[in-house]
C-alpha cells in the first residue's frame, strides 16, 4: 500500500471510530444548559486532550507492546473484535458500552469536568480508537507511514473540533433522526473495518507460525 492509500485508509479508519456526528448528540445533551462561550471552551479542551492522547499512543504504542511482548497482529485481532462490538452498538444507534454508559452520561451532567470525562475520554478517544492508532502506526516500520497516521489523527480531530464548535447548528440541520442514520452508516463501515483487522491479524499470525513468507 502506497503512502497516499495508507493515509486514506488511516483517516477513514480513525474518523469512523471517533464518529464526530455520534459525539455531537452526547455533547449537546451535556452542554445544553451552558452558554455558547462555555460550550466552545469545552469543545476546544476536549478535542485537544483527545487528540493528544491519540498522538501519544500512536508514538509510544508499539514500544508499549514490545515491553509486554505483544505483537501488533495480536492487538489487531483483539482490536477487531472490540471494533465489531462498537460497530454493533452504532448499528443499534446507541452509546457504545465499551466507552461510556448512559448512567455515566447522566451523572456527568452535574460535574464541571465533562470535557475530560466523558467527552474527551472515552467518547472521542476510547479503547477502540487507541487500539486502532497503535495498530496503524505499527503496520510499517517506515517513518513516513507513521507520520501519515499522525496527519490522519490531526485531520480527524480538526474536523471533530469544527463539528463540536458548530454542534447546535449541525444538530438543527440534520436532526435527531439524521444523526442516528449517519451513526448507523458509520457503524456498518466500522464493522467491515473490524473484519479486515481480524482477518489480516489472523493470517499474519498463521503465516508467522507456519513460516510462510
Amino acid at each position: 500500500m502506497d503512502v497516499v492509500s495508507f493515509f486514506i485508509y488511516s483517516f477513514v479508519s480513525i474518523f469512523i471510530i471517533v464518529s464526530p456526528i455520534g459525539v455531537v448528540v452526547t455533547f449537546i445533551s451535556l452542554t445544553s444548559s451552558m452558554t455558547q462561550e462555555e460550550k466552545n471552551s469545552i469543545a476546544t479542551r476536549a478535542t485537544l486532550l483527545a487528540c493528544a492522547m491519540c498522538i501519544f499512543f500512536a508514538i509510544t504504542g508499539h514500544g508499549i507492546l514490545n515491553v509486554f511482548g505483544i505483537s501488533v497482529d495480536s492487538l489487531r485481532v483483539a482490536g477487531g473484535i472490540l471494533l465489531f462490538k462498537v460497530a454493533f452498538d452504532m448499528l443499534l444507534s446507541k452509546v457504545s458500552g465499551e466507552s461510556v454508559t448512559e448512567e455515566e452520561i447522566h451523572e456527568s451532567l452535574s460535574r464541571d469536568d465533562v470535557w475530560i470525562f466523558p467527552i474527551a475520554l472515552p467518547l472521542m478517544t476510547g479503547p477502540a480508537t487507541i487500539t486502532t492508532v497503535v495498530v496503524l502506526s505499527g503496520t510499517s516500520p517506515l517513518i513516513s507511514y507513521k507520520l501519515v497516521v499522525l496527519l490522519a489523527i490531526l485531520l480527524t480531530f480538526g474536523i471533530c473540533f469544527v463539528t463540536l464548535y458548530y454542534s447546535r447548528r449541525i444538530y438543527k440541520l440534520i436532526g435527531y433522526t439524521g444523526a442516528h442514520v449517519i451513526t448507523r452508516l458509520l457503524g456498518l463501515f466500522l464493522a467491515a473495518l473490524a473484519v479486515d483487522f481480524v482477518t489480516h491479524g489472523v493470517w499474519n499470525i498463521y503465516s508467522n507460525l507456519a513460516g510462510i513468507t
